[in-house]
Order: C-alpha cells, then structure tokens, then sequence
C-alpha cells in the first residue's frame, strides 16, 4: 500500500479535521470578543457605581447597570441633547397630575448631575452637549433628603 493510496483513501478524514480545526478558531475569537466586551461592560459600571457613590447617590445594581449601558451608553449616550428627548424629559418633571392641573416644576439639581455622570463614564464627548441644553433649566433642591 503507497502513502498516495491511503491518503486519497481517507481524504474525509483531513476535510473533517480541518473542518474541526476552523470552527474551534471560530468559536475561540467569538469567546474572546464576548469576555473582553463583559470586561470592558463591568469595569465601566464600577466607575460609574464609583463615581454616584462619591457624589451622594445610592449605588446601582451592578448587573442592572452593565444590561442598560453596555459598553457605550445605550439610550443614555444616543443623542442626549436631542430635542425631542429634552421635551419629554422636561414634560416628566412635573407635578405628576394629569389633564389641567399638570404643571411644571422646578428640577431637583440632583436629577440633572446623575445624568451628567452617566454621560462623563460612558461618554464625556457628549457631556459639553447636554450641559448646553440643560443650563436654562431652573433647577433647586427641591427634594428632602
């Protein structure tokens, strides 16, 4: 028996190994990415667990955090001083009636900074924009603590 005769004899086992082999590099860049993602995931929701802990807030759910804001910011960081959102955040801080004795308040400072640290962890690019949109507001403390 020649070594040509037995490798064309078993081709199937070459294709299979091959086959093998590409799927295990496959599945080891996809494990690679997701573990570096849930790194880059967690170490930004500590800093930003950190940083509302040293501002007087209570500290967030870390895996709450890391499901809302991902690695980027989610909904927080897409377009935070967009006009739309901005009306409805506005509409949101009121009185909480409805119908005709709904009517705006003042804004507790406090409200405005937690997301202004949101946007300095997840994206400080941002933070100029939204503070660009937020200084009219008249915002007190207007919440007992």
């Amino acid at each position: 028996m020649s070594p040509t005769r037995f490798a064309s004899e078993h081709k199937w086992i070459y294709w299979g190994a091959i086959v093998i082999l590409v799927g295990l590099v496959v599945t080891g860049i996809v494990r690679y990415e997701s573990v570096k993602t849930g790194n880059e995931t967690l170490s930004k929701a500590n800093r930003l667990q950190e940083e509302l802990v040293r501002a007087g807030y209570p500290s967030p759910d870390t895996d709450t955090v890391e499901r809302l804001l991902g690695t980027d910011g989610g909904q927080v960081c897409a377009e935070p001083g967009n006009a739309l959102k901005t009306a409805l955040w506005k509409i949101q801080q009121a009185n909480g009636a409805a119908g005709p004795g709904m009517r705006p308040v003042i804004s507790d400072t406090k409200a405005v900074e937690a997301e202004r640290i949101v946007l300095q962890v997840y994206c400080p690019d941002k933070v100029e924009d939204f503070q660009n949109e937020v200084e009219d507001l008249e915002t007190d403390d207007t919440v007992r603590r």
